[in-house]
């Protein structure tokens, strides 16, 4: 069975700005933002919600989920848990994967083997109308929802 939150149109998010213009774009569509690759361990689980937190606060009530990239680092993806993060990205290769599954577990939380397919909004520009268009085509198929899911 497919997770709800993989069926959402994604998008890469590097930065608050593009988290507050995906969510406009989305203009109350559902969607699912991912951090860039290994996040957690550059900027860590603490930055990247307050990137989530004031892109909510620009756009009240815009349905979204987030997943934070914690690459193959436990602790980063421990520290994810605890910073309350449902969705978390880490390599289930790695030796600590089953001691991560169950932290996840116990947090109500989901594990991602593998990234989820997204539109990588680094090289996006809002200025740009043909960027706007990329970002819109994204959605186009995905009806507004009046709550977040």
């Amino acid at each position: 069975m497919v997770k709800a939150f993989l069926k959402l149109p994604a998008v890469v998010v590097h930065g608050r700005g593009q988290a507050e213009w995906a969510l406009r774009v989305a203009a109350g569509r559902p969607l699912l933002l991912v951090s860039a690759h290994g996040a957690a361990l550059n900027a860590g689980p603490a930055w990247f919600k307050a990137v989530l937190d004031q892109a909510a606060a620009a756009h009240p009530g815009a349905p979204f989920q987030a997943a934070l990239d914690c690459a193959a680092a436990p602790g980063a993806t421990l520290a994810a848990l605890r910073a309350g993060f449902k969705l978390v990205i880490f390599d289930m290769a790695h030796p600590a994967a089953a001691s991560v599954l169950g932290a996840a577990a116990e947090a109500g939380a989901e594990v991602l083997g593998t990234r989820p397919a997204a539109l990588d909004m680094a090289g996006l520009d809002p200025r740009r109308r043909d960027d706007e268009r990329r970002i819109a085509a994204l959605f186009a198929t995905v009806p507004p929802q009046d709550q977040p899911t």
